[in-house]
């Protein structure tokens, strides 16, 4: 069954793809089939910038217990760095 539920988000960062280092500009995130991943249903991520072509794009399918603990590992990581690290435009910082 494909949820077509996507989140598109603008984001502020680098990747790296197949031709080497881009700047990111979007995210899109959804929960349906997988390109690759042998399963039936993914957690897909795709980091991309438009502007640059199809080759500006690193995509993710993970399944939903990695998912939830990369989730998980993103928001402890960002819980314990310091809150004078954070670029004041993230308002991250501001939070806490």
């Amino acid at each position: 069954m494909c949820t077509y539920d996507t989140t598109k988000l603008t984001v502020t960062g680098s990747g790296k793809g197949a031709t080497g280092w881009f700047t990111l500009r979007d995210a899109q995130i959804y929960f349906d089939h997988p390109v690759h991943a042998p399963y039936d249903h993914s957690l897909n991520i795709d980091l991309l910038n438009a502007e640059l072509g199809p080759s500006a794009r690193v995509a993710l399918e993970l399944d939903p217990h990695s998912a939830r603990d990369l989730a998980e590992s993103i928001l402890a990581a960002l819980d314990r760095a310091p809150a004078g690290l954070f670029p004041a435009s993230t308002g991250t910082a501001a939070a806490r």
